[in-house]
């Protein structure tokens, strides 16, 4: 898989397919589809094997939840509301042996169990004046990417490009950032499906000496107030899921857990789990 990462549309007479080719992270996402579940199946098994992916994800509507069970493929987490107020879930399918292995799966049930004993109540105050609170323009994609450069050595999607940051940009990404004297030390996006009236809360990194005043809360918070503001209730997040700090912050938000995504993407040196929380902003 030396190509590119690219969203592909498929159409034939009996099926319809939008699906993105990873192949960082050896793997093909099928992110809309309709008609024919048999002949679209086919499609992308003979794709998987033509690009050598190692995991297959489907974003699946309830009504086919059975069907895809005798598929082979196995559900992971759901989205509540993902499709205009259906729920979606996340099926996969694995190619290799070597990525369905996994050594910390008990670990992180744990750690769900202990971040659910938590007290959601606790907030901690608004940072000192120093640090501001804006929204990024393309202005900023430049000192985006250094920032997810210096946070993360290796991402899932190409951030460390200021391009790549522009372009989501233009595509409909919104991102809020904390200055503080003039740098950008913490960030995180909302990627907006304009038409299934939902967003993903992403690309969140803040500075290790930056991470005393909760920056990360304010911003997620600020990201819904302006999906509300865009007719948009539906928000999930995905988080690392060996990341205690992350997945708290999004149970002390008001996010409920709905699954975990096995060997879902490279963070970092390896491969990691990703855990799902979502949230209907139309109840706060």
């Amino acid at each position: 898989m030396n190509q590119s990462a690219a969203t592909m549309i498929i159409e034939e007479s009996n099926f319809f397919l939008e699906m993105y080719l990873d192949p960082f992270n050896k793997r093909i996402r099928i992110d809309d589809y309709r008609g024919n579940l048999q002949l679209l199946l086919e499609k992308v098994e003979e794709l998987a094997h033509k690009h050598q992916v190692e995991k297959l994800i489907m974003k699946a509507r309830s009504e086919d939840f059975l069907p895809l069970f005798e598929k082979g493929l196995q559900p992971e987490a759901v989205v509540d509301r993902y499709f205009l107020g259906s729920h979606a879930h996340f099926f996969s399918k694995f190619y290799t042996i070597e990525r369905k292995k996994n050594n910390h799966w008990i670990t992180e049930d744990a750690m769900i169990k202990s971040i659910y004993q938590l007290d959601s109540t606790t907030d901690k105050p608004y940072p000192p004046n120093q640090y501001e609170l804006k929204k990024a323009n393309e202005s900023c994609a430049e000192e985006l990417s250094e920032l997810y450069r210096e946070v993360f050595q290796i991402y899932p999607t190409p951030l460390h490009d200021p391009e790549y940051v522009k372009k989501t940009m233009k595509e409909g990404t919104v991102y809020y950032v904390f200055f503080h004297q003039g740098k950008i030390v913490s960030a995180a996006s909302a990627e907006v499906n304009s038409f299934y009236k939902n967003a993903e809360l992403t690309d969140c990194a803040t500075l290790k000496e930056h991470r005393t005043y909760g920056l990360m809360k304010i911003i997620l918070r600020e990201l819904e107030r302006e999906l509300k503001r865009q007719g948009i209730y539906c928000a999930y997040s995905i988080a690392r899921s060996l990341s205690f700090g992350m997945n708290a912050v999004l149970f002390q938000l008001g996010y409920q857990y709905r699954g975990r995504l096995m060997n879902n993407c490279y963070i970092f040196d390896k491969l990691e789990n990703m855990n799902m929380w979502v949230k209907n902003l139309a109840n706060c």
